[in-house]
């Protein structure tokens, strides 16, 4: 999958660049100056549980919600200044399903398609390639409504990746699905990334932060930690003095250690 590059982004570079990125709501502080940055190829996961201000923060990532404070670029543009642009390198995938529930698959698909100025031949091979890869050939006609949830985040995901973007960004993607369909959704997100394509994901599920090459813990709107898997488990071993630490094992420790910190303040 050829994903479309600006002129002057560096394959080196990094595809999401985020600093002290901030969001305030009158006097409460969703998301308080969390840094972000995501390599080419690489999985990047905001972990924590509901309500720590990871939904917040990808809105800011791709463009969806203002900051109050800090600077975005995406695939080399910067998103404050000019985010219609840099949109169009990013595919999006909401936690909630945000399509039409009254038309059907190929016909959600054909209007995505419109919507991210695809036309003629492009557009047919897009959409063909979509049914396919997701495997949504035998629901084209279904209407978007009756599908199975695990459906419906297929679809979402192939309505991402019509115009073949360089970052996708995944908002709790697998919430209230089993795991059976959970593995099969990190399948093809691994593909995209054997591709190239750079992905930020919001989750609380443990499991799929391990399929992360970076993950940034966020608690209380804050980002206490940031490392690999290994490197998080292999700070709270030393921290708590834990003994080969699962990654909750490990986020357990890393809060109760920032609660320690804030007590102290």
């Amino acid at each position: 999958m050829a994903a479309p590059q600006p002129d002057h982004f560096r394959a080196d570079a990094a595809v999401i660049s985020a600093r002290a990125l901030t969001r305030r709501f009158g006097a409460f502080t969703a998301v308080d100056t969390i840094d972000v940055q995501v390599e080419p190829g690489k999985v990047f996961g905001l972990l924590g549980a509901n309500g720590a201000g990871k939904t917040t923060a990808i809105r800011m990532l791709c463009g969806t919600l203002p900051p109050t404070a800090g600077a975005i670029s995406v695939a080399g543009i910067d998103m404050v200044r000019e985010p219609r642009r840099a949109r169009g390198h990013i595919g999006y995938v909401a936690q909630r399903f945000a399509l039409y529930g009254d038309l059907s698959v190929a016909e959600n698909l054909q209007l995505q398609a419109g919507l991210y100025g695809l036309r003629g031949p492009r557009r047919r091979e897009r959409i063909a390639w979509a049914l396919d890869h997701l495997d949504l050939g035998r629901q084209a006609v279904a209407r978007a409504e009756t599908l199975p949830l695990g459906f419906k985040r297929r679809l979402a995901l192939a309505a991402a990746l019509l115009h073949e973007p360089r970052v996708l960004f995944l908002d709790e993607p697998t919430s209230g699905v089993d795991p059976i369909v959970r593995r099969e959704f990190w399948t093809h997100i691994s593909g995209l990334v054997e591709h190239g394509v750079s992905v930020l994901v919001t989750t609380h599920f443990m499991d799929e932060a391990e399929y992360c090459d970076r993950i940034a813990l966020i608690y209380r709107a804050e980002q206490i930690a940031v490392g690999t898997p290994d490197e998080l488990k292999q700070a709270a071993a030393a921290g708590a003095g834990l003994t080969d630490p699962t990654l909750e094992e490990a986020f357990i420790a890393l809060v109760e250690e920032s609660d320690r910190k804030r007590e102290v303040a």
